[in-house]
């Protein structure tokens, strides 16, 4: 690690830094509507984004800061199993393509801002919409905490706040500063900004790793020497070498398909989603996103990269960034920070936008203030965003990295139980409302406990997100585990309450709706809601 403050690579984060925040309020000017002060202006970007808006949006919403930092540290530390985000991503996009179309026309048609607003009209039941949005908040605050994580480590590796002994406000000083540029323009413009600087984001992370995987291994000696060391690293550490250990197959297996699923239930996707101006919009960035992948696949030999250059950090997070200061000049070591701090503003910013959204109609709306207009709306979601972002700030400055870390693995285990209500929702109305709320009270009560119950080397309890599956002895992820009982309950309480004849409550939605396109907009459903309820 070099000593003191790398002034070039530091002055070429600031420039990038600062041209984003530019761009950040001129987006306010981008696209203007006649009344800016809604929701669906404000945290849906008028629903206006085209194909490449949207792929952009969609991609700084997925691949954030954290993805460029944590996946190749995870390969840093543990190996092969660290790829696991790989074949995830892979599987989520034929997924998505099924149901995303369906969400966007479903809620293009009834004007729902957030995945709680159509479970709500698609069941009848503000107890399972609040519970919905509750979940999404609670799983979106770690991340965006994450986030601000990421920023961090850039700012630590390029020696800026003064090391680990250095007064608080001086060390966090530089945070402070990247928090309160992206709280101002995500508070003036909304969802424009982070689809504008998307843009910047991703042209500098895919320069950053087209240069990585072609100038690293030249400096190292080639491919072949780097995959050695790193196999040498495994196999002194008991670690299996370049595959997994047998043990670790299925927890692999599971944390895939279980994050594949889990992926599009986070709110900031669906925000993402919901501000295309079309069906086919979707539809198309369903088949291009997987270009991410790729990238990801690249991004993950960084890891190893880190390894044969002898990269040595006591915390993980830091590997990438200091590989980055070791290998690369300084100029492009300022560049590829650059790409990493810009990556953490646009996610962070739709985080905060779709948390406050799913606050603002999901509860403040639905509980609190029903009678609110689309003024008071639109304010409450900004004031909204803003508190989301200092809890997440709060959350980074006084825990352990670590545990931010593992609060989001546990938020990664909530939100996967809303996947029945949601994804179930768009396909049939069959699940019964209560059933519903049922099932996702039990898959959350048995993903915390379980959660709670794994310790680590630095923490007793939420150390992990994989345990032992009951009846089977594996180990797998948690969040699988309480999604497969989530579903279980869901099932027998539907055949209960039917059996009780519960009212089921009122589907305001119809078989047209979810494939109507913008154009559709003005046709009469197919089916009245009655008879549509019982088709479904």
């Amino acid at each position: 690690m070099k000593d003191g403050v790398n002034g070039v690579a530091l002055g070429v984060f600031v420039f990038f830094f600062l041209a984003v925040t530019v761009l950040g309020f001129l987006a306010a000017r981008w696209r203007r509507a006649a009344d800016e002060h809604t929701l669906d202006e404000w945290g849906l970007g008028g629903r206006s984004f085209g194909t490449w808006v949207t792929w952009f949006l969609l991609g700084g919403d997925l691949y954030t800061a954290y993805t460029f930092v944590a996946v190749p540290a995870a390969i840093y530390a543990a190996g092969a199993a660290g790829f696991f985000a790989v074949p995830y991503t892979i599987l989520v996009y034929p997924l998505i393509f099924t149901f995303l179309p369906r969400l966007w026309s479903v809620s293009h048609r009834h004007g729902y801002v957030t995945t709680s607003d159509f479970v709500r009209g698609r069941f009848g039941s503000k107890g399972l919409s609040l519970a919905v949005a509750v979940t999404g908040i609670l799983a979106t605050m770690p991340y965006i905490a994450l986030q601000l994580v990421g920023i961090q480590a850039v700012l630590d590796v390029m020696g800026v706040g003064g090391g680990d002994g250095a007064n608080w406000f001086v060390k966090d000083l530089p945070l402070l500063i990247a928090f309160g540029v992206l709280a101002a323009y995500t508070y003036s413009s909304g969802l424009r900004a982070p689809a504008l600087i998307a843009f910047v984001k991703d042209a500098l992370i895919y320069i950053v790793i087209a240069v990585a995987v072609i100038y690293i291994p030249i400096k190292l000696g080639g491919f072949d020497e780097i995959f050695k060391a790193a196999s040498d690293k495994y196999t002194a550490a008991g670690a299996g070498g370049l595959v997994p250990a047998q043990a670790g197959q299925w927890t692999y297996a599971t944390l895939a398909l279980g994050s594949a699923l889990a992926l599009f239930m986070y709110p900031h996707s669906v925000t993402a989603t919901l501000s295309g101006r079309s069906r086919e919009v979707i539809r198309r960035n369903t088949t291009i996103l997987p270009l991410y992948s790729l990238m990801l696949g690249l991004l993950a030999l960084l890891g190893f990269m880190a390894i044969a250059a002898g990269v040595k950090v006591t915390n993980g997070q830091l590997a990438i960034p200091q590989l980055f200061e070791n290998m690369f000049p300084d100029w492009f070591a300022g560049v590829a920070f650059a790409a990493i701090g810009i990556g953490a503003l646009v996610p962070a910013a739709i985080m905060s936008i779709a948390a406050a959204n799913l606050f603002t109609r999901n509860i403040y709306k639905d509980f609190i203030n029903p009678a609110a207009t689309p003024r008071q709306e639109t304010r409450v979601s900004k004031l909204v965003s803003l508190l989301v972002k200092v809890g997440a700030l709060v959350f980074v400055l006084t825990m352990d990295k670590t545990v931010a870390i593992n609060f989001q693995l546990l938020g990664g285990i909530w939100i996967l139980q809303t996947f029945p209500s949601l994804v179930g929702g768009l396909f049939t109305r069959w699940f019964h409302r209560w059933a519903l709320l049922g099932g996702w009270a039990v898959g959350m009560l048995y993903g915390t406990i379980a959660a709670y119950g794994v310790a680590s080397p630095t923490q007793k309890h939420f150390g992990g997100s994989s345990k032992e599956i009951p009846g089977i002895g594996e180990i797998g992820y948690i969040g699988l585990t309480a999604f497969v009982l989530n579903v279980a309950v869901a099932i027998v309480l539907t055949f209960a309450l039917r059996a009780l004849k519960a009212p089921e409550g009122v589907d305001e939605t119809s078989p047209g709706d979810y494939t109507a396109d913008a154009g559709d907009a003005g046709v009469e459903t197919e089916l009245p809601p009655a008879t549509a309820d019982a088709s479904h």
